[in-house]
This record gives structure tokens, C-alpha cells and sequence, in this order.
């Protein structure tokens, strides 16, 4: 039988490669999302053609009732969840002194509440089985801080303090517990800076180019296979070396 993961905000970007790079690996997979579009069914198709099971589970992770039926509707289907990967995120950047607070407050709830959310529901399920990967989705932010940011900062430095506590929590029902900090990568959200930004950027970073969501994938694959099976409550840094 297939290993099941449930990869939230899985449509695009860094979930997106996460969830093709496990479906390629015999994964069956739950996508998630808010609101369904071209984009996600074009990705969709694009994990049907490595001939796994595909679950689509619209939903809001900021709302716990949501993350419940997410989490029930995948039981449901498959009967079990061996990989949880928490990804979605937002950004709403601002100087703290412009920033409101629903701004704020919107940022650490779909970052950091919504983590709790499908995290809360999916335990059970995996302590019954007595093993399970759980992969948390921070950011280098997360670690250094950055100007402009103090929402998003926050929220990916909680999801490091979370990720400890929780692997500390389920280390004795054999369920791993850790936390992939991207730099710098390949997004829609990168996408939209200019060419002479990015220069900046590449300066700051020892391997001199930015990295691909394919980076982060292969990380957080590495966490769900056995070869990773004696590490638990880590951040592995996927930044090109940026912070070291």
C-alpha cells in the first residue's frame, strides 16, 4: 500500500514540487488549497500522470473546523496519513510603523495557527500507528529577521519554537518532527522583484545563485525517508549557504 502525505498549499510553488517530488517517490497525495483554479487542476494532472492516488482537499487552514475536515476527508479516503508537510503561508509585508494589524494578525494565522490547525488533527491519527514525519515549513526569516517583515518573521520563527516542542512531544510514538528553513528560492513571490534586486540578493548568498522550490523538495523528502529516521526537532537550512 502506498505511503499517504498531506502537503498544505500544494497547488504551486514550493508545495507543489513537494508534493510531485513524493508522488514520484509512490506517494498517494492529499493537495490542498483555498480556492480552486486553472492552476490547481493544471497540477492536478501533472501528479496523476505518476499514477498515485490524488486527493483534492480545498480548504482554509486558519479555520480550525476547515483543517478538521481536511484532515477527515483524507482519513476517509485512505485511512491513514504517513507524511503531514504544514506549507502554505502568506505575506503581507510592511515597516511595522504602516503595518495593520489585521495584517498582522492574517500572517500568523494562516502561518502559524493554521500549522496548529491541521497539526492538532493529524496527530491521533499518527499516534495510533505509532510513526509518522511531520515537516514544518519555516523560512531563514524565520532566524535572522528581516526589515518590513515582523509578521512573517514571527510566525516562521513560532513554527521553529513549535517544531521542537512537538518533536520533543512525540518522540516516544517513533513520529519525527522537523523543520525545512528555505533562502532565497524560485517563487511567484520572487518573481515579481527585479532583475537588479535579484543581483542584490545573489551577492548575499555564498553559492552565488538562488535557489529552486525542486531544493526545498529534496530536503524534505530526505526527512521522510528512513535515512533520515534518527532526526528529530531540526532545522535544515536550504539557503545556499545565506545564513552561514
Amino acid at each position: 500500500m502506498n505511503k499517504v502525505a498531506l502537503i498544505t498549499g500544494s497547488s504551486r510553488g514550493i508545495g507543489k514540487q513537494i508534493a510531485i517530488k513524493l508522488a514520484k517517490n509512490g506517494y498517494n497525495i492529499v493537495v490542498n488549497y483555498v480556492n480552486k483554479n486553472e492552476e490547481v487542476e493544471k497540477t492536478i494532472e501533472e501528479l496523476k500522470q505518476f499514477g498515485v492516488e490524488i486527493l483534492e482537499a480545498q480548504g482554509d487552514i486558519s479555520n480550525y473546523e476547515q483543517s478538521e475536515k481536511i484532515v477527515n476527508s483524507t482519513i476517509e479516503k485512505f485511512g491513514q496519513i504517513d507524511v503531514l508537510v504544514n506549507n502554505a503561508g502568506i505575506t503581507k509585508d510592511m515597516l511595522i510603523m504602516r503595518m495593520k494589524k489585521e495584517d498582522f494578525t492574517k500572517v500568523i494565522d494562516v502561518n502559524l495557527v493554521g500549522t496548529f490547525n491541521i497539526t492538532k488533527n493529524v496527530i491521533p491519527h499518527m499516534m495510533k500507528k505509532r510513526t509518522g514525519r511531520i515537516i514544518n515549513i519555516s523560512s531563514v526569516v524565520g532566524i535572522s529577521g528581516n526589515a518590513g517583515q515582523c509578521n512573517y518573521a514571527a510566525s516562521k520563527a513560532g513554527i521553529i519554537g513549535f517544531t521542537k516542542s512537538l518533536a520533543k512531544e512525540l518522540a516516544s510514538r517513533n513520529i519525527l518532527v522537523n523543520a525545512v528553513a528555505p533562502g532565497f528560492i524560485e517563487t511567484n513571490m520572487t518573481d515579481v522583484l527585479q532583475e537588479n534586486v535579484k543581483e542584490e540578493i545573489k551577492k548575499q548568498i555564498p553559492l552565488k545563485r538562488i535557489g529552486k522550490a525542486e531544493d526545498v523538495a529534496n530536503a524534505v523528502y530526505f526527512l521522510t525517508s528512513e535515512e533520515s529516521s534518527y532526526i528529530t526537532g531540526q532545522v535544515l537550512q536550504v539557503d545556499g549557504g545565506m545564513l552561514i
